[in-house]
Formats: C-alpha cells, structure tokens, sequence
C-alpha cells in the first residue's frame, strides 16, 4: 500500500480509504442491517492489505454502518484512522452532542480520529457552524472527544477556498472524479495551505463501477473503468485519500490492487484522458443540459434525472449504471416517474431553452434504459 501526508494533521493515510456507505446488507428491505457476515471479512481484507482510514457517517446502510465499523475495529483500533461525521447544524446542543455520544459507542472508541461537519456548504459555514456550532467541535476536541476537526463539502470553488481560508478544518472530504472535476483548482489550493484532501466518489458513485466502450479503451494499459477512474484520482498529487465505497469482496481485490501498484498516469495519459472527456463534454451539451426549466411536469415525470442517465449512456457509455439507476427512479428518495408516464401533453417542451423534441426522446430514452441488450 501507498502512504500520503493527510495535510498538517502529521497523519500518514493509505491512499486508498474504505468508504463505509454501500456495505453489504442482509436484504434490501427497509431498515435492514449490514450483512456482517460479508462486511467485516472485507473490511478485514483492506486492513491486512495496509488500508489505514475508514469513513462512515450517522445516516449511512440504514443507520448501521457505524456499528458495522466498531464491530471491524476490534484488534485494529491503534493501526487505523476512524473518520465519521456529525450532520447536525440547529440550535440544540444537546442533539449535537447526542450523535457524538452515539458514534463513540456505536464505533467502539474512545476518541474519534477525523470528525467532520457532515455536508457543509460556505452559508452552512456562515449562518450555523461559526458562530455556533464550531464552539461544541472546539469543545470537544478540548475533552479528547476528537483529534481532528474536518468537513465534508458539497459546494464550489469559490467556497472552497473560502473554507479553507478560515483555517479551521484539518481535512476537507470532497467530491471528485473523472466525470465531475469541477473541484479540481479548489483543490490544489486546499493542498497549499496545508489541508489534507479526501476524495468521495472516485468511481462516481458507483457510476464509474461498471464497463463502458467509450471510457474502457482510453488507454491501452488500463482495461477497466473502475481502475481508469481510481488511477485518475490517485494521479492528483494534491489528494490524500480516495475514499472507495466497496460493497463485495471483488470491489476490495480490485481496488487493492490499484492503490497498491506503484505505476502512475503519465502526463501522456492524463492529457489522452482530458481531451477525451473534453471532447464528450462538448457532445453532451448537445444533449439536455439539466436546466430544469422544463419542470414541474404535471404527470411527475423526472425529465431531467431521465436524461442525466440517458446521456450517461449514449455519450460516455456507462449503460450499467445508467440502466441500475433508472430502474430506481421513483423508489425511495429518487422521487419522480419514468418517462413511460408521459401523456405527451407538450408543456416541457414549451418551456425548453434549447428546443429538445423531449416527448420523442422521452420516448428514446425509457427503450434505451429498460433495453439490457444495448
């Protein structure tokens, strides 16, 4: 395993994480709990192989993955780097303190290593966690609670660089892969300021995961998307850690033997890839841009979501995804209808900036979708 300094923290980090959000679990019915049966082998697995940080959170596998973790620990508590999060930013302290009380006995540890404002945005920042909330992590970093205060971050550059310019959090989780690199300048300034870098969703959420004609022949020495969209990841010198959310035994393998390899993307690689995704981009501007305008519709079809994952498909062939995704829609909290509900009343297309025929492709777009032979 390859090692990377987790900014200023004096942590040296796998730079391969394992991101606890998509465990195995017993069943797929409503609450069920992580399979530990398959979970902890695996999790076992990447620490024998060197994978020293793992990254779970309150809410991930039905609320169970922080046990799931504890459970993992037992005899690698010293070796391994514990990062979990805490998603509360309301005025009741005692809430706040009660997911912290509940993390350390669910992880089993006395004092968690990377504890992370869950989700946080710049006005997040602003209107809740510095005036108020920040003063309970400062509090319990005193108590030994944590060692190190660190954010998850779902914004843009621009607050990006404003998080860290505040010099507050040790470590900044992020979203980065080969299909959202929008991040990347926020990025390298993190890393010059001395804030380590953890990267979610190298493989895209899963939808990297899967084959793609289009991605899976970019370069010659890397047959497989997952690997191409790990490597890119990896290649950044600014990241410390690409968390994978691995969910079988194979995933682990796999992801294992990537980190592990020594051989990095050339600057020849990298430039193939760039102009590649630079090239698709420009195709799938062609297509829906996801606006929005065409919305609400009155039938509760979900056009946009629909033609995110129609586009994933015809522009980076990513089927596998695209089609496991769209068989989704409207279950759970991926609300909407498929386009099978359109009752072609025309409204959205009135609507659409750039004049897409979308009642045709709606139409195009649910028989690529629900078509496992294309």
């Amino acid at each position: 395993m390859i090692y990377r300094e987790l900014g200023t923290t004096g942590l040296k980090v796998s730079q391969l994480g394992f991101g606890a959000m998509r465990l195995p679990m017993v069943s797929e019915e409503k609450g069920a709990p992580v399979d530990d049966e398959l979970a902890i082998p695996m999790i076992h697995r990447a620490f024998e192989a060197g994978v020293n940080y793992i990254d779970t959170a309150v809410g991930y596998c039905n609320r169970d993955s922080q046990r799931a973790v504890g459970a993992a620990l037992k005899g690698w508590r010293d070796k391994i780097v514990v990062s979990t999060k805490n998603h509360y930013y309301d005025e009741d302290e005692s809430e706040w303190w009660k997911n912290l009380e509940d993390s350390l006995r669910l992880l089993d540890v006395e004092t968690i290593d990377i504890y992370n404002h869950h989700g946080i945005r710049w006005k997040t920042w602003q209107e809740k966690v510095e005036p108020r909330v920040s003063k309970w992590m400062v509090k319990a970093r005193e108590q030994g609670l944590i060692r190190h205060i660190c954010v998850s971050f779902h914004d843009d550059n621009d607050a990006l660089r404003n998080i860290v310019d505040t010099g507050y959090a040790s470590s900044i989780t992020l979203q980065y892969n080969l299909l959202d690199r929008q991040l990347a300048d926020g990025i390298a300034y993190a890393k010059q300021k001395g804030i380590g870098v953890v990267v979610m969703g190298p493989v895209g959420g899963g939808r990297l995961g899967g084959a793609s004609e289009v991605l899976g022949g970019a370069l010659p020495n890397v047959g497989r998307v997952p690997e191409l969209a790990l490597r890119f990841v990896l290649a950044n010198p600014d990241v410390s850690v690409a968390l994978s959310g691995m969910s079988t035994m194979r995933q682990v393998e796999e992801n294992l033997a990537t980190a592990s390899d020594p051989a990095v993307l050339s600057a020849d690689d990298l430039a193939v890839i760039d102009e590649l995704l630079e090239r698709l981009k420009k195709m799938a501007e062609l297509y829906c841009t996801g606006c929005k305008y065409c919305m609400p519709c009155p039938e509760e079809v979900a056009i946009p979501k629909i033609f995110e994952r129609y586009n994933r498909g015809r522009v980076y062939g990513l089927w596998e995804s695209a089609r496991a995704e769209y068989a989704r829609l409207g279950k759970g909290w991926d609300k909407g209808a498929k386009a099978d509900a359109c009752v072609e009343c025309g409204e959205c297309e009135e609507k659409c900036p750039q004049d897409i025929p979308i009642r045709k492709q709606l139409k195009e777009a649910h028989e690529a979708l629900t078509d496992t032979d294309q």
